[in-house]
């Protein structure tokens, strides 16, 4: 597939994932409350309806030895023993989503939307993303390898 026809095809993927996003109210700073004080089931159901058809059609790829669609490489992952980064990451996720009432998908749906508060909420996912690559400069740590690809990633210079 063309560059053009791989934009077109992510563009058309992203747009029908914020209508979805939307429609189902994802993007809804009541209905993420509410789920994160267990008061509303509706989120949590959503999630558990995608973690089930994510696991069911990836143990389907997996043995059926798939392909990507854009790039024709075999669909394959490692299985990672879970580390100290990613139960910290998950936590400071939880803490950001719990404070933003989003995390990046509802975001980008809800700029998309207008609600010019997400600007906000995409200032504080960047300042994020640069506070974590300068203290892991000034740890001298490497880079994190990338479980999608299964590799290291090159690491920083300073």
């Amino acid at each position: 597939m063309s560059r053009h026809g791989t934009r077109a095809a992510a563009t058309a993927v992203g747009v029908a994932f914020g209508f979805w996003l939307a429609w189902t109210r994802m993007t809804d700073f009541e209905q993420i409350v509410g789920a994160l004080l267990l008061q509303r089931a509706y989120l949590w159901l959503m999630f558990a309806t995608g973690v089930v058809t994510a696991a069911v059609g990836l143990q389907l790829l997996r043995r059926t030895h798939a392909r990507t669609i854009l790039g024709g490489q075999p669909i394959a992952w490692p299985a990672v023993t879970p580390q100290r980064r990613h139960v910290v990451g998950g936590v400071l996720f939880g803490a950001g989503w719990a404070l933003a009432g989003a995390c990046p998908g509802p975001i980008a749906a809800q700029l998309g939307l207008g609600r010019l508060s997400a600007l906000f909420t995409v200032a504080g996912l960047f300042a994020g993303i640069r506070l974590a690559d300068w203290l892991a400069d000034r740890a001298g740590v490497p880079a994190a390898s990338s479980p999608c690809l299964g590799e290291a990633q090159p690491t920083r210079s300073a």
